[in-house]
């Protein structure tokens, strides 16, 4: 496949670029969780640069479903490092099995919902029906039934960028922003970070960037791994 080579002048961001926002942004979020006062401008500040992960990975799992040469083993992929994530995310985070589990249930559950909404074969109630379970069964997840309607909202408008924008920008001021809002103080004026990715996407290129085994595979292995650092760190060290 041949890509136009643009003016160097011009910004861009690849899939891989995306990708590095999007893991640095994760680990800044987490790490403020248990570092930073929640009462404080800094806390602020960082968990709005932390909004920026969920919306990114939802929107290369929607870009990685219509890229990859082999759906089977990317679902496989999705869903073993969800199984491998669920302790190292509710250790962290001092929850229960039955309490939560991690964002990466909830992007599988997103591609499984995408891949429903693109089949052929399917009678339009039961991709309804299939779609909805998909939500229900995301709801303990990180991001729950939200990255499920994003990873929808970009799959479905993959072809226009406005909608793509506005029906991501919706879905997060009603399921998101708005209730956080309504239960929580004036701190989570954080939420409305997860705008500050429209940017981001706007300028992507539609490339997925140099190959290579760490960009394939780190966003994967650096969620748990990660995250069980952290847990030793907080409870163990410091």
């Amino acid at each position: 496949m041949e890509y136009t080579i643009k003016p160097s002048f011009k910004l861009s961001l690849n899939a891989n670029a995306l990708k590095i926002i999007a893991v640095t942004a994760m680990i800044v979020d987490h790490s403020t969780f248990w570092l930073v006062p929640s009462n404080s401008s800094l806390y602020v500040i960082l968990r709005m640069f932390g909004r920026l992960a969920a919306p990114i990975m939802c929107y290369l799992i929607s870009e990685g479903y219509f890229h990859t040469s082999n759906k089977k083993k990317y679902f496989k992929r999705l869903f073993i490092f969800a199984l491998l994530s669920h302790y190292p995310y509710i250790l962290y985070f001092n929850l229960t099995s039955l309490q939560a589990t991690s964002v990466i249930w909830g992007l599988f559950m997103g591609l499984l919902a995408l891949s429903t909404s693109q089949s052929k074969v399917m009678p339009i109630p039961v991709k309804i029906l299939v779609i909805l379970m998909c939500c229900l069964l995301s709801w303990t997840a990180d991001w729950n039934y939200i990255s499920v309607l994003w990873i929808l909202a970009f799959g479905i408008f993959r072809k226009n960028f406005s909608l793509q924008m506005l029906s991501f920008t919706l879905i997060g001021m009603l399921f998101y922003v708005l209730p956080g809002f309504s239960i929580t103080d004036g701190n989570a004026i954080f939420r409305l970070g997860i705008l500050l990715v429209v940017p981001l996407l706007t300028i992507y290129d539609g490339t997925r960037g140099k190959k290579s085994f760490l960009m394939k595979w780190g966003f994967y292995i650096v969620y748990p791994v990660h995250l069980l650092v952290l847990y030793v760190l907080r409870y163990y060290i410091f």
